[in-house]
Order: structure tokens, then sequence, then C-alpha cells
């Protein structure tokens, strides 16, 4: 099947523009256990996991990179309190402007919460996670954050449950987190040396004692890693959240990188600390910068030869519903969800999700056509394109609306999902700003092509310009595969003398593949 043949869809929708969703090559997410290496987002995936645990992330938007194009997931913010004070954190309620961790619109009760959930799954029904992660630190708030689980088990049984936490009493829980099926969770680790933790966390409030400094960072510390230890022995999957702060723990990474994976660690996500005045943080007032998207890329690129790498993370509020990278909480206020008929239709659910299954095992065998043309094709080279997407796995979006572009690494192994690059939107309106035309030149500027699915002559130029090259002939086809039959065609002009292939390569991310080889 050419890619020209692959399930053409129209950009604007219907069932099989929900339903088709794209399989991106790439490693995988984790170790078991803390061996070896296992893939979750590919057709390896299936394979190298053991059954149980392939059953588990297969549509875990955050576990597994592949999943993330087509099923949802919602936080519910129950969680109030924190025990730990960080120094990238500040928690803001009643706010719908910001985008980040720890900020809801609206605090629930664990019994508001779980009509939210319902309603939601009736409403959405590739709704397959349900997560506390705040605003606060669910295991500081033990009470509300079980009886939230406890209530979601009995109404919506299908759903998977999982939590986020800085593990400072995640010890204490782990029975608890077993007993309810919580077979998700996440631990946000930013150090194993007490004198960077000390820089990153003021205090902790641990045992009904405050501790600050050195002793603070000691403490949370090793009751993180005994939490990633717990969690492996009893089965729970853990994926692990660092927050990649320049000049700090950057460097030191990939040091908890190793510590992480060696106490069987699923996953580890890699994130850029989010630092702006406005957001009222200690970091944020002190202008400490956040790193580059070529800087995250560098540094999980570092890991990545020691364990594999989430790299589709959205840093999602504490609030969020929807797939990730979109958010429809304001569909679900209370005080929509109380004027609401709910009707929840498990049976129903099923059947669209067996459609999204389907659906996924035709575009598999979409690409495996396409990588099969690759087979007999030998070179070293390697190149980075950028897609503008709005989701589904396809290329489904103008080149001026996008907010981000998807980054993709093909090679003569296929497409690897890498990352995505935050932007702002070029078009405003009927017309476009040159500075931010700019600013999403530059966003890209290590990658080779953009796929779209329209482009204007004005940014098309100067795209070319640049360098990049603006591909339109793919529009509203899924990715992975249009970028494989591009790479395709690609090498054949390289090696036809048509074209004399560039190097793009970000220094810093050469840098780090360098020094990881």
């Amino acid at each position: 099947m050419s890619t020209s043949a692959q399930h053409q869809v129209s950009c604007g929708g219907g069932e099989i523009s929900e339903t088709m969703q794209a399989v991106t090559e790439h490693k995988g997410c984790g170790t078991i256990g803390g061996s070896g290496r296992a893939s979750c987002g590919s057709q390896a995936g299936i394979g190298n996991l053991p059954n149980e645990v392939w059953e588990k992330v297969k549509n875990h938007p955050c576990y597994s990179e592949e999943a993330h194009h087509h099923y949802a997931r919602m936080h519910v913010a129950v969680a109030p309190a924190c025990n730990i004070q960080c120094n990238y954190c500040n928690r803001k309620y009643d706010c719908a402007n910001e985008s980040r961790p720890g900020i809801v619109s609206e605090k629930l009760t664990p019994e508001q919460a779980a009509k939210k959930v319902l309603a939601v799954a009736s409403a959405i029904p590739q709704m397959s996670v349900v997560g506390v992660a705040g605003p606060g630190d669910p295991l500081a708030n033990p009470d509300k954050t079980f009886k939230t689980f406890e209530l979601v088990n009995k109404l919506v049984p299908d759903i998977k449950l999982c939590l986020s936490t800085n593990g400072l009493a995640l010890a204490d829980h782990v029975d608890t987190i077993a007993r309810l099926k919580v077979d998700h969770v996440t631990i946000t680790i930013n150090m194993i040396d007490p004198e960077i933790g000390a820089k990153i966390y003021p205090w902790i409030f641990y045992r009904h004692k405050r501790y600050t400094g050195i002793e603070a960072a000691s403490i949370l510390s090793n009751r993180q890693l005994q939490g990633v230890e717990m969690l492996t022995a009893r089965g729970i999957l853990c994926k692990v959240n660092s927050v990649m702060i320049p000049g700090i723990n950057d460097q030191h990474l990939v040091e908890v990188n190793k510590a992480v994976k060696s106490r069987g660690a699923f996953l580890h996500n890699v994130m850029p600390l989010i630092s702006s005045p406005e957001h009222g943080t200690v970091f944020g007032l002190r202008g400490q910068r956040g790193p580059t998207a070529q800087e995250v890329t560098a540094l999980q690129d570092s890991c990545e030869s020691k364990m594999n790498m989430m790299r589709h993370c959205r840093q999602c509020r504490a609030d969020a519903v929807g797939l990730l990278g979109e958010d429809r909480g304001s569909e679900f206020t209370m005080e929509k969800i109380m004027a609401m008929d709910i009707k929840y239709d498990e049976q129903a659910r099923k059947e669209y999700q067996a459609k999204v299954e389907k659906a996924r095992t035709t575009k598999l065998a979409a690409k495996q056509e396409e990588l099969a043309g690759l087979a007999s094709a030998s070179s070293e080279i390697k190149v980075l394109v950028a897609v503008a997407t709005k989701g589904s796995g396809l290329i489904n979006q103008h080149f001026g609306h996008a907010k981000e572009f998807q980054i993709y690494e093909l090679s003569t192994s296929g497409a690897k999902f890498v990352g995505h690059r935050p932007i702002h939107p070029y078009c405003q309106g009927s017309h476009g700003e040159d500075s931010k035309l700019e600013i999403a030149i530059g966003a890209i500027k290590d990658c080779h092509a953009v796929f779209v699915s329209k482009i204007g002559g004005c940014p098309k130029a100067e795209l070319i310009k640049a360098g990049i090259e603006p591909v339109d002939q793919y529009a509203c086809e899924f990715i992975d595969g249009s970028a494989i039959a591009w790479f395709k065609l690609y090498l054949d002009k390289v090696n036809e003398g048509k074209i004399k292939h560039v190097e793009r390569v970000d220094p810093a991310r050469h840098n780090a593949l360098i020094s990881a080889a």
C-alpha cells in the first residue's frame, strides 16, 4: 500500500479521522525490573513486553508514545495540600490562563471527582486513564486521594488509575495503592545528590517535622528511591519525572537516570523547567532560565543509552481533560456537569475503543509496507523533520496555525518520534507576523523538512531560503508512513546525485550523541 493509498481521510474529521492513529517507530518506553530494554509504543513492544505489562501500557497516553495520539486522560484535583516546597512550583487556584503542573480552575471533593470522571468517560469514549496529580501531592492528602479511587473503581471500572507524587510519603502507602489497583505511579525525582537537592527544595514536612537544606534533600531522595523499589516489587509500573534546571541539575540527571533504572523504573521523563516571572515561582522571580528544546533533547539522548525516555510529555495542568496537548476542562466544570444528563455506557466505550484498535492494526500494516521499501537501502543518513498536526497521527494542520511541531528522526530504521517544539502560531487572523515566522523557522532549524496540510507562499519561500523543505503533498495522510515515503525519495535523490545531503544536526544534540556513544 503506497502512502497515497493509505486510508485517505479529510482533515476535517469523520470516524476514520477520529480513530485512525499513528504508530511511530521508537525504541519504546522503559525497562522491566531494572534489567533489559523493553518497548511499549511500537509493534516490537507487543513481543518484547510481558503480556500483563503490555495490557497496562498499550492504551495509556503517558506511558506509551504511540497511545497518546488517540487515548485521552483526565486529572482530578482532589489533593490541595503538599508536603514539600519546590522552587519551580507555585500552585494557583481558579486559574484558566496557564497550562502547567499545579494549576487548577476548581478543587473537587472525592464525590465531585467521581461524578466528573463519570461525565467525561461518557462523553469521551477514548478516555482511558484517571489520575490524581495535585494541585498538591496526592499522598499528602491520602484520605481524599484513596476515597476518589474507590469511588471511580465502583462507578467506572474500565478506567485505569494512576497518581503522581513527589515520593516523600510513597513508602507509607504502597500497600493501599496496590489494593486499589493503581498500577501506574509517577514520581518526580530531580536529584540523588542532597547538595543539588538543597538548591531545588527549600523544605520538606516529614513525620510531623519541617526539615530544610541538605538534610531535607537527603530524606526526600532516600524516600523516593525506596518508593521506586517498593513499586517495582509489587509489579506497579513506575514512571520518573525529572525537571531539567540548567546550571543546577542538568548534568546530574544522567546519574538520576542510572539510579532509577537500576531500581526498576519503567520510564524516565525529562521535562524542561517552566520559569517565567509571572508564574511567581522562586526560580522565575530569580531569573533562572529554562532549557531550550534542543538542550532537553540532548539530555534525553544522553540518557537514552541507559534507559528509554518519554518524549511526548505536555506538562499537564492538575485538572487536565482530553488528549495530551489539548485541554477540554472548560467543557466539564462542575456547574456544567450538574446540568448534564449523564448516561454511562461501558459497552459503547468498548465498541469505540475496539474501532481504535482495529484502526491501529490497519495503520501498522500500512507502515510496515512503507518500511519494506527501505529494507534494501543502505545509508547512514539520518534527518529530522517537523510535522504540523492537530492529532490523530495525521498531517492535518496549516503551517501558520501550528502551536507546536512534532519532531521525527528518519533513518533506514524508520521514523522515530523524538519530541515536540512549542511555538506561537504564525498566522493571526488573515495575516502573519515576520517575527513569529522567524521564531517558527528558528524552532526547526535543525530539520530538513516540515510536513503541513497547507502553507502560504511567503512562509514557503522563507523556509526554502532557510534550507528547510516545505512538504504539503501528504496533507491529511498518516505521519509515519508519509515521513518514511518522503525519506525514501530523499535518499533516492541523494544516491542519484540530484541533491547533496547536508547535516543540519543541532550542535548540543550532536555532542550528546557523541558522548553517549
